[in-house]
């Protein structure tokens, strides 16, 4: 008996076609799978008037990365190598001693004394204390401090030069935000991971995601680096104007990620496919085990897909996280019904067109990649998607 329906599979095909024919965006691949039965469109072009898109397209999976970093931390964990609830200060020294501001427009030394450490945990699920301000450019100090020490927290174009100790030292002179432990912001844990990750483990994240994750995993198109080999299968990435056309955000021969980053951020910078992002959702879908191998035990993916916010914390970052989602390590987890998700699904999307997202109780994977950015104009091809494919779902 098929899980899918074909009928409603050609609608899902027919809603991301529409956005393709009217040049919403180049191209798109989208993948919905469900048990053994996968279903794919690879629809459009690489690029305006560029090459026909394949089901093998690579494109820039941005903030999709951070579930990747959190199930490497995890592994981390089991090992015994880092404790969740141990203090980073001994792998991250220049954490220790943390200064909190006293408001968010305050100058950087108008601080308090922070009520404890960070801890592994406090990264995990981004309630260290600090993350991306949601504000103008440049209008609290605190912004124009990062900017000062070209941390490059946001969007992963352009990527900071600083190397990893460098990137760390530079953000040991900052304050905190928050108290640790007391609100969620986004994105510094993951990049904060990535340094951790390393001294942890003794090799660099990318060795780390490739031995540990992506090679058991058969991920071969997944890392931070498109090469040479891999340059046709590449696609251009786009963002809105002001006038709502696009514009080139990232080319392909002139790509970023066409040279090796002078930091690896476990945040926003990785490349990947549909399918082997389907294999890393499946590896989490069955419990930390996939293809003959186990990445993780199930009570670890178990901890990391569960909604680990407060009601306060989660309105804190509504913003970002939506409605009716919490956030687990790493990714947001469905703790209401959502649309067709149930509670217990849980995902994430990447701020360059890109979604992510697992049920367990339907045993449903979707995965859209897109070339065109969610910012400054947010577009509904992935709401459309998200109605699509659980609208396919047959039995």
């Amino acid at each position: 008996m098929s899980l899918l329906s074909p009928a409603r599979l050609h609608r899902l095909h027919e809603v991301l076609a529409g956005y393709v024919e009217r040049d919403d965006v180049p191209g798109l691949v989208g993948l919905v799978a469900r048990g053994d039965e996968v279903h794919v469109e690879a629809l459009g072009h690489q690029s305006f008037g560029g090459e026909p898109m394949r089901r093998d397209t690579l494109f820039r999976i941005s903030s999709m990365t951070k579930p990747v970093t959190a199930v490497a931390a995890m592994i981390l964990v089991e090992e015994g190598r880092v404790r969740l609830d141990d203090p980073v200060d001994e792998l991250l020294p220049e954490l220790a001693n943390r200064k909190v501001l006293r408001s968010l427009d305050s100058e950087l030394d108008d601080t308090v004394p922070a009520n404890r450490p960070i801890t592994v945990r406090d990264l995990l699920t981004f309630r260290l204390g600090f993350g991306v301000v949601l504000a103008p450019p440049g209008r609290y100090p605190i912004q124009q401090a990062i900017d000062e020490r070209e941390l490059a927290i946001g969007p992963p174009k352009p990527a900071t030069p600083l190397a990893p100790d460098e990137w760390l030292r530079r953000f040991g002179e900052l304050p905190l935000l928050h108290q640790p432990g007391e609100k969620w912001m986004y994105q510094v844990g993951s990049s904060l991971l990535s340094v951790l990750i390393e001294r942890a483990s003794g090799q660099p994240l990318d060795v780390f995601f490739a031995d540990r994750i992506f090679g058991p995993l058969g991920m071969s198109g997944t890392g931070f680096v498109v090469s040479e080999k891999d340059l046709p299968r590449f696609s251009t990435a786009y963002q809105p104007n002001e006038q709502g056309r696009l514009d080139v955000y990232d080319g392909v021969e002139d790509s970023q990620w066409t040279v090796p980053p002078a930091f690896r951020d476990g945040g926003a910078g990785l490349v990947s496919t549909a399918d082997d992002y389907l294999a890393f959702s499946r590896m989490l879908l069955g419990k930390g085990k996939y293809g003959g191998e186990r990445i993780l035990s199930r009570p670890s993916v178990e901890l990391m897909t569960a909604d680990h916010l407060t009601p306060e914390q989660a309105d804190s970052g509504r913003l970002l996280l939506g409605e009716g989602r919490g956030w687990g390590f790493g990714m947001a987890v469905v703790n209401r019904h959502l649309n067709a998700a149930k509670p217990g699904q849980f995902g994430w999307d990447g701020g360059l067109g890109t979604s992510w997202a697992a049920d367990p109780a339907e045993d449903l994977t979707g995965v859209l990649l897109t070339q065109r950015s969610d910012w400054p104009a947010p577009w509904h091809a992935k709401e459309d998607f998200w109605t699509a494919a659980y609208a396919a779902v047959d039995d």
